[in-house]
């Protein structure tokens, strides 16, 4: 399972490192450390806190982040197969994201709850850059 420092996981929620750190600090998200010291969060850990976080609000936080040309770098939430076809769920900063797209690119890019991914908007299509 993919593990994130405080900076890449502040980026993924849309917050500052500073933020991040402070919310580790209260317990809010759980943290463990690496063999060079650094704090890292479990993706599944990280995944559901993203969840939870977008569903209270952060009216007082910083600005959630939003990408030029309609890329959103977020982490992966959900995912369901079927048969032919599947549905992904990115949460990304505030934004959930979901994608129908087919089994087979799901299974050729990887895609598994708390991994880091980008979902590209056109129009009403998401498009899912594994990252």
């Amino acid at each position: 399972m993919q593990s994130y420092t405080i900076g890449q996981a502040a980026r993924l929620l849309g917050v500052s490192p500073d933020t991040a750190r402070r919310w580790a600090d209260a317990g809010r998200v759980a943290t463990h450390r690496d063999e060079g010291g650094r704090r890292l969060i479990d993706g599944r850990d990280l995944a559901a806190f993203s969840v939870e976080l977008a569903q209270a609000g952060t009216a007082d936080e910083e600005e959630p982040y939003t990408s030029a040309r309609n890329a959103f770098p977020g982490i992966v939430t959900a995912v369901k197969l079927g048969d032919v076809a599947a549905q992904v769920e990115i949460q990304a900063g505030p934004h959930r994201l979901v994608s129908l797209l087919t089994r087979e690119a799901v299974e050729e890019l990887g895609l598994e709850v708390g991994m880091q991914a980008t979902a590209r908007v056109k129009s009403t299509s998401v498009h899912i850059d594994r990252t």
